[in-house]
Order: structure tokens, then sequence, then C-alpha cells
């Protein structure tokens, strides 16, 4: 185990370059319509060099500044997308779960500014989630928070934190994350409503229904469509 992270970072950016590929790489970036380059990985490359380092003994890293420094470093220095693709799995690593709690929170909302794009935030709401779990309460105030900044993507990132939750979902919370939202054009915005209420319909058809009626007149077609999919 090691208390410093920069080991770990160096080994993980190295286990990336492996697997380039920059024929690949170039259709990459322009499907995702990213200023920053990418090495030509597929997911399931990235995972395969990714996982031997983050499990490697040697590598564990032992304290959370530690760990918030080393997820920070990959993610703040990026040269390539894949470092934050790394970064998102060692911050969701098993081995750290205990440290993924409200403490967390600041550097998460600090990547998902920065981040700003849909396959980066769309990721760390998951993370958003599983710390939602951790404090309903306290977390469900920063969700209500994040609902309403400027920021678009913390504001997705609020609307969809629910998305695994299932019957554990707070319903209360979910319309009130939705509620200041409706109103928005943005696309990432009425993709996000649809598909939490979407994904909620799994669990509850019935108050999915009923919350549509009840913003008839204010969501858009598209929030609309997504969420009574299924139904």
């Amino acid at each position: 185990m090691t208390d410093s992270g920069e080991e770990l970072v160096d080994a993980l950016r190295a286990a990336l370059r492996t697997g380039a590929d920059p024929e690949r790489a170039v259709g990459q970036q322009r499907y995702m319509k990213s200023a920053m380059p990418f090495l030509g990985l597929t997911s399931p490359g990235r995972r395969q060099v990714v996982r031997p380092v983050l499990a490697d003994p040697g590598l564990r890293l032992d304290s959370r500044p530690a760990f918030e420094r080393a997820v920070r470093s990959l993610w703040d220095a990026a040269e390539f997308r894949e470092e934050r693709y790394a970064a998102l799995d060692l911050l969701r690593h098993r081995a750290y779960r205990s440290w993924r709690d409200p403490e967390l929170m600041p550097l998460v909302e600090h990547l998902v500014v920065t981040g700003a794009w849909w396959d980066l935030v769309d990721e760390l709401s998951n993370v958003v989630g599983e710390v939602l779990l951790v404090d309903p309460e306290g977390e469900g105030l920063r969700m209500r928070d994040w609902a309403e900044r400027d920021d678009l993507w913390l504001r997705r990132s609020a609307i969809i934190s629910q998305l695994r939750h299932q019957d554990r979902t707070d319903t209360d919370l979910l319309e009130a994350v939705i509620e200041p939202n409706l109103d928005d054009h943005e696309f990432f915005i009425r993709k996000a409503i649809g598909w939490a209420l979407r994904q909620y319909a799994r669990t509850d058809p019935v108050w999915v229904q009923a919350f549509v009626d009840r913003h008839t007149h204010r969501i858009s077609g598209l929030s609309r469509r997504e969420a009574l999919k299924h139904l």
C-alpha cells in the first residue's frame, strides 16, 4: 500500500497507452464531439488494462487524501479522454467504497462541472446516487440545491441521481429536482427528466403517470415520450 497516488496515476497512464489505437481514436473523438483527444481504447479494452493496476496491492492507496489526489490528478491533468474514464474507474473501485460518502461530494461536484458532457456526468451521477443512499437527508438537500444551479450538468446529475434506486427512490426528492427544470429547453435536461421518470416507472408506473398528468402543460414532448415509453 502507498500513501502517494503518484505511482498509481503513472501506472494507469502507462497502462492506457499500451492499448492505443490512433485510427479508432479519431472516430471516437468525432462521435463524442470531444475537444480532448482519445487514445482509441474500447471500453472493454480500457477495463482490461486498468483492472490489474487498480487490483495491485502494491499500488493500493491507504488514505482518503491520497485517493482524492489521485482521482483529481488523473482528471485535471488528462491529455486523453480515457484518462478521465480511468479516474472514474478509480473513483468507483470497490477498494475505496468506504470513501464514497458525503465528504467526497466536493470532489464529485468539481468533476461534474469540469467534465461537462454526458458520458462523464452520467457515470458520476451513479456515484452521486450511491452517496445519496448513505445520507439521504443531507445529500437530498444538496440535490435540491444542484437542481437549481446555473450549471446544467449539476442539474442533470441531480435529476438522474436516483436512476438505480428502484423502490428506494425518494419521490419527494425526484419531484423536487425535476420541477424547477420543467421549463428548460436544453436537450440534456429534457432527456434527463424523461430518463429519470422512465426508469422509476419500472417500479411505480402509477406515480409516474400521475406526475406527468400533474405537469401536463409544462413537461416537454421529449420528456413525456421518454417517461411514458413503457407504460
